[in-house]
């Protein structure tokens, strides 16, 4: 599989490349044609979540350093922002809910012996491990999305790479051109 090709900025940071102005230019005329212009736009939800809008802000720093803070991509990083907040929300309530089954079996021989049957604190240790393993799946569900949603975008390096065009305007050549008498 060929290596995918750099962006004109890219190329031109390095300073050593085989490509024209007219190609480099070329270039990056198609990078700049798939931006819309406008900003980043947050939307209301995101901003009322403070985990969220933090990750938003995070993210549109980002963007503005590569320069891709495009309101075309509004819609997916406040999607992405906001199940950000809910993966952290669901890893939290999965510590909590840790945090409370360990108490309950380092207290397992008090408890039995003041409050509850054996029976009765089985139930509730089972209770809370399918808790645990529910809030598990969960959390793996909102990072695989969160994963789908990085690969798409401009917030992996393969997918940066992808969004620049492979080829460049075709040139006639010259000598075919003198060969053929045109």
């Amino acid at each position: 599989m060929p290596t995918p090709t750099k962006p004109a900025n890219v190329i031109r940071l390095e300073k050593k490349s085989h490509r024209t102005k007219k190609e480099l230019a070329s270039r990056e005329n198609a990078e700049k044609a798939l931006l819309t212009g406008e900003k980043l736009k947050e939307r209301k939800e995101v901003k009322s979540d403070p985990v969220a809008h933090k990750e938003f802000l995070r993210i549109k720093k980002l963007l503005e350093k590569i320069e891709k803070n495009d309101d075309l991509y509004s819609s997916v990083i406040n999607r992405y922002c906001q199940l950000y907040a809910e993966c952290k929300d669901f890893e939290e309530k999965r510590e909590a809910i840790y945090k409370q089954l360990l108490d309950l079996q380092e207290n397992c021989q008090k408890m039995i012996d003041e409050e509850m049957t054996m029976k009765e604190y089985y139930n509730l240790e089972l209770g809370m491990q399918k808790n645990l393993v529910s809030l598990d799946k969960q959390v793996q569900a909102k990072r695989k999305m969160l994963l789908d949603i990085e690969k798409e975008n401009i917030m992996t390096i393969a997918s940066a790479l992808r969004s620049v065009p492979k080829k460049t305007e075709k040139k006639d050549n010259p000598l075919l051109a003198a060969l053929n008498g045109s």
